[in-house]
């Protein structure tokens, strides 16, 4: 059984320029919201897990 080496994030990408899908809608959020952690919890966590599945460590 082999173990699976960690992924590293794609060459040359930041964590600022990845996961645009996600990192646009939460960050309207966090804009509109009076307490963005509370009220953007599910966008928060969805571009997290963009940025984990890229490799990223957050």
């Amino acid at each position: 059984m082999e173990s699976e080496k960690p992924k590293s994030p794609p060459k040359g990408l930041k964590p600022c320029c990845a996961c645009p899908d996600t990192r646009k809608p939460r960050d309207e959020c966090f804009m509109a919201s009076e307490d963005g952690a509370v009220e953007c919890k599910e966008l928060i966590e969805a571009h997290q897990k963009c940025l984990r599945d890229l490799g990223f460590k957050v």
